[in-house]
């Protein structure tokens, strides 16, 4: 009994010191939190002001119970594909469990994860990462929140604070302009390349990939990229009757055998296949299933613990 109070006690002081913490002004989360968006944007499609909107409004501009202690800055729910940790708070229902992140970070990539792996999302993103209204207005619609100004109140914080400067491809975080070089046309004193295709490149694991967009096709992709159809193909390794879905990610380059260095393990949620991590972390299939240990073309348990850099023996759960 005694372990009990002392532990809860504990617990008690830990809340208290957080909240005896100063609080992060609007203009503090912005700063400190710009970069993760942007790069979650780049990573995903999702554009850095829609994130860093509905960062600043789930959160309170971080300083939320379910922020500062379960690090949620997204109040998404555990849903019944969640495995990771849990944190239980009285929101639309009593005792309501919400996702508990290890860090912020992971918080804005399971954001990014949520809305690209749940189908009711896949329409948001025909629009452009500067469409941040379409954006908005898509992510009440798609029941993202049950407040019925959810968009208005997005859109709000975005133009108050011109969080859309972020989206604009000419923004570029920790950019250095020499004055020594002359600037090319268009980039603003910057080392910024323009995108002159109809879907924005974006950039994961030094492969360039676009989100495909309804009316796609690989021949309309290729040609817009001045590639040939057997490349998409080869890349993404899809037979050639395959189907293109809206929302889906499509590499422009080969695949590599490994995930990028900040991603080294992966738990497997369900209804996810090893084809989706592939194209989720730019790996090779066959090196997938090599690092671990997995017989090729078998479809391993919801649950399981995915190495994405090293090998291994055995794979774990």
């Amino acid at each position: 009994m005694y372990i009990k109070v002392v532990a809860f006690s504990a617990f008690l002081f830990s809340i208290l010191e957080v909240f005896c913490q100063s609080k992060l002004t609007r203009n503090d989360y912005i700063t400190k939190f710009q970069y993760i968006a942007i790069d979650e944007m780049k990573r995903s499609g999702i554009p850095a002001s829609i994130t860093l909107a509905q960062g600043i409004l789930e959160s309170d501009n971080g300083n939320s119970i379910l922020a500062t202690v379960a690090n949620n800055h997204f109040g998404v729910k555990c849903h019944n594909d969640w495995t990771g940790k849990t944190f239980y708070y009285d929101d639309d229902k009593p005792n309501e469990c919400f996702r508990k992140y290890k860090n912020v970070e992971d918080s804005f990539r399971d954001h990014s994860d949520f809305l690209t792996q749940h189908s009711r999302y896949n329409f948001l993103f025909d629009f452009k990462t500067t469409d941040y209204k379409n954006w908005a207005q898509g992510l009440k619609k798609a029941g993202y929140a049950t407040n019925k100004q959810y968009d208005v109140l997005l859109i709000k914080i975005i133009e108050e604070s011109e969080l859309h400067r972020f989206d604009d491809k000419s923004f570029k975080p920790k950019a250095i302009t020499s004055k020594n070089k002359k600037s090319k046309p268009g980039s603003n004193g910057t080392d910024i390349s323009i995108n002159p295709f109809n879907n924005d490149v974006l950039t994961y694991n030094r492969i360039d990939y676009v989100i495909v967009k309804t009316g796609d096709t690989f021949e309309s992709i290729a040609e817009n990229h001045e590639m040939m159809v057997w490349q998409l193909y080869k890349y993404n390794e899809l037979p050639k009757n395959s189907k293109l879905i809206p929302g889906i990610r499509l590499y422009l380059q080969p695949k590599r055998r490994n995930a990028s260095i900040e991603d080294k393990y992966y738990l497997l949620p369900v209804g996810e296949t090893m084809y989706d991590v592939s194209q989720k972390f730019g790996i090779k299939l066959k090196f997938l299933y090599k690092k671990n240990n997995i017989e090729f073309g078998t479809q391993p348990e919801a649950g399981t613990k995915l190495s994405l850099r090293k090998n291994i023996k055995t794979h774990k759960k």
